[in-house]
């Protein structure tokens, strides 16, 4: 069976630095033989996590539909803006809603032990690094196995040519990097 990944930026925003990002980590996944699956949350929308709302009306269609497409896969690709040193609303209110169980589900089926890699760009000095602390700290707790390696990309606004692609072909190895690792991971566990 064939790997499967999949990859996306904790940001809505259609110009987003971020889903940059992840598309070149999830070129670097494809280049290694898996299969990768690169969505955009804003084509997932959800209202703000809400108990009640949940017990009155069950998961969101979207939230369905995203958990569906989390189980199919083995690992994620996820790069996450840093808002005010944090993870991003909308990636958070993601993770939130996409962690309830469905019916009869495990808790945290979406998520346990699954494998992700993880990085950030951001215009600011530290490329996001603050915020990926708080991500990896999530979805540790949740039972995923983070790669240790991560790439912040600072400068992001400078970082690349309109193509979307990384001035810095060093850089732009390191992210491709983290999806070839990932692949690899997943590959070596599914044997």
């Amino acid at each position: 069976m064939k790997s499967k990944i999949l990859a996306f930026a904790g940001s809505t925003r259609t110009d987003s630095f971020n889903k940059k990002l992840v598309r070149v980590a999830a070129a670097g996944a494809s280049e290694a033989g898996t299969d990768v699956t690169v969505i955009d949350l804003k084509d997932f929308q959800m209202p703000l996590y809400d108990e009640d709302l949940e017990r009155q009306e069950g998961l969101p269609p979207n939230t369905q539909k995203l958990k569906d497409l989390m189980l199919a896969h083995q690992g994620f690709l996820i790069s996450s803006p840093e808002y005010n040193s944090s993870v991003s609303g909308v990636l958070k209110n993601t993770i939130d809603w996409t962690s309830r169980p469905r019916n009869d589900e495990p808790p945290l089926v979406c998520f346990q032990d699954k494998i992700v890699g993880l990085m950030s760009a951001s215009p600011g000095a530290l490329g996001g690094l603050r915020g990926l602390v708080h991500v990896r700290a999530i979805l540790e707790n949740m039972g995923m196995i983070v790669l240790p390696s991560q790439v912040a990309v600072s400068k992001a606004h400078e970082a690349f040519d309109g193509q979307g692609n990384l001035n810095d072909k060093k850089q732009e190895q390191k992210i491709k990097d983290i999806g070839t690792k990932l692949a690899q991971m997943i590959s070596k566990l599914n044997q």
